[in-house]
């Protein structure tokens, strides 16, 4: 399999809108995809150092959500339930998915499994977001007064924060330059669900196919809960990373992925 093989795929949602997204490693004799989903606002090249490690070993499949990376920016559709539609539209060419959601990307995930079921799914891998298990991360302050006030600013602090180590400028330009296609108004709906955190135990709790949880310390007490409130539960904490885990350690971010999709195909759930 050539894992330098990279290529965009577009498709068109059922409400119209079209979703680009990077495929790698095209190898359908492989025994599962790795589906990745980014986080708020963000691309799906910011998988990159994924992308091209993973699809050494399997298809790889990086989805750029609506409003974001290269796909279109409707003005509509920035909602969990559209979202998630999106994940299932997404999913349709693939079978047997790893499906790995970083921040929102976590929660459309575990809509996405709500709504939709497992049974496309092989694991579930959730990255560095709040699960609804206790303790509740603190307030987000004024982030949202921020971004309505002074966008720029509050972008800009956000990306740099990302992460442990300082990534190159040309990278967080271009970072930057993505995060602020999707419109202030949609950006913020994104962050107002309106769904409590007992919503996503619950869809945690509920998973049935095979779970790794990977955090930062920031939800390192609420990983310790998930795995001693559901004991299937595979949990990874990255103490010296930032939010961006696997950008700021990638190999063994990828390492860490790569044995439990081994794990998944030796004992299929």
């Amino acid at each position: 399999m050539d894992s330098t093989m990279q290529q965009r795929r577009r498709f068109q949602t059922s409400d119209g809108v079209l979703l680009s997204v990077i495929e790698s490693g095209v190898d359908r004799r492989a025994p599962l995809t790795i589906a990745l989903i980014p986080g708020w606002c963000m691309p799906a090249w910011l998988w990159q150092p994924q992308i091209g490690a993973l699809s050494a070993h399997y298809p790889v499949a990086a989805l750029d959500p609506r409003g974001q990376g290269e796909s279109a920016v409707p003005a509509h559709g920035y909602h969990f339930e559209r979202r998630a539609m999106d994940i299932l539209e997404f999913l349709r060419p693939h079978e047997n998915v790893l499906l790995v959601g970083w921040s929102l990307g976590a929660l459309e995930v575990l809509e996405y499994a709500h709504r939709f079921g497992e049974a496309k799914l092989a694991g579930i891998v959730l990255v560095d977001s709040s699960v609804g298990e206790l303790p509740a991360p603190p307030p987000e302050g004024h982030f949202l007064d921020d971004l309505r006030d002074h966008r720029d600013k509050a972008l800009d602090d956000f990306v740099h924060a990302m992460y442990a180590r300082p990534r190159p400028a040309a990278e967080q330009t271009a970072l930057l330059n993505d995060v602020k296609r999707m419109s202030l108004d949609n950006s913020i709906a994104l962050l107002s669900s309106g769904l409590p955190r007992e919503h996503w135990k619950a869809c945690a709790h509920a998973l049935q196919k095979p779970l790794l949880y990977a955090v930062t310390p920031q939800f390192e007490a609420q990983a310790l809960n998930l795995k001693k409130n559901r004991p299937a539960t595979r949990i990874e904490v990255f103490k010296d990373a930032g939010h961006a885990l696997f950008v700021d350690e990638p190999a063994r971010f990828n390492a860490l992925l790569l044995n439990f999709a081994r794990d998944l195909t030796r004992h299929p759930a």
